[in-house]
């Protein structure tokens, strides 16, 4: 169909107001949709601690009672966190946006970081509560492996701000060294995280690749990983970082036997 120029004119005159309307109109969408709060976590790498050594003038992990108790020259045990914004935070699209390019940063569902529905509070107590049961179960899997009830031995570990169940392979090794009295580290600067459990089972934990970076900033050259989490562990590796898998304490055990004694090693 031939339409004379004179209307076509007219219909592009009339065209670039409804145009500018919807420009604006999506404008607005967009800046709606950035200062509105997004059901996102940020989260960044954390601090880490040394369970050899102290926290706040007091010992992390200290045993009383234990055969072979007493101070062991060494490297450190270090173990890992992820800082993360609280569950009420504003999160909003600059934020999301900002943290999927920054290298030192993750972004995640705030329902996968904290139980759905649950207040602040709540979700304080929860990871006070998994702090605590995962110092129980570090304590049963670490005098399992010595062979001992641990009825005569006094333990007490302190790290009471962070909460959690991510640092039980840490603690058992932690309990392991204190109370046995032999070097586990070889001198070395040993990162890890993984939950445990009684048996002495390696679970994983999230967040790795964040933990990683926690590690290598803070002098590890080694770092512990559940098994399961290898590939997340690898894809953002830090220069200089070695992972070593693990699936149970007695396997962590046996890879630090390795490293201190050159032997073979498993890799990620």
């Amino acid at each position: 169909m031939f339409y004379p120029a004179r209307v076509l004119t007219a219909l592009a005159a009339r065209r670039v107001p409804v145009l500018a309307a919807c420009a604006l109109a999506f404008a607005a969408l967009i800046a709606a949709a950035a200062l509105a709060p997004l059901p996102y976590t940020l989260a960044q790498p954390g601090v880490t601690a040394d369970v050899l050594g102290e926290h706040e003038g007091e010992p992390v992990i200290a045993v009383e009672g234990a055969d072979g108790a007493g101070a062991v020259a060494g490297g450190e045990l270090l173990m890992t966190t992820i800082a993360a914004t609280p569950p009420d935070a504003t999160v909003r699209l600059t934020d999301v946006v900002s943290g999927w390019f920054a290298g030192d940063r993750a972004v995640m569902p705030t329902d996968v970081v904290y139980p759905v529905g649950d207040s602040p509070e709540e979700i304080r107590e929860y990871n006070e509560d998994a702090m605590t049961q995962s110092q129980t179960a570090a304590e049963a899997a670490a005098f399992d492996t010595l062979g001992s009830a641990g009825d005569d031995v006094d333990v007490t570990l302190r790290l009471d701000e962070i909460g959690g169940p991510s640092a039980g392979l840490l603690f058992a090794l932690g309990i392991i060294q204190k109370a046995g009295g032999e070097d586990l580290t070889g001198g070395r600067t040993i990162a890890g995280t993984g939950t445990i459990e009684a048996d002495g089972t390696v679970g994983p934990v999230g967040g790795v690749p964040l933990k990683t970076q926690a590690a290598a900033r803070d002098g590890a050259s080694v770092f512990l990983v559940p098994r399961a989490e290898c590939a997340q562990a690898r894809a953002e590796l830090p220069d200089g970082l070695r992972l070593v898998p693990v699936r149970t304490l007695d396997g962590a055990l046996d890879a630090l036997e390795g490293l201190r004694e050159g032997g073979g090693v498993p890799r990620c």
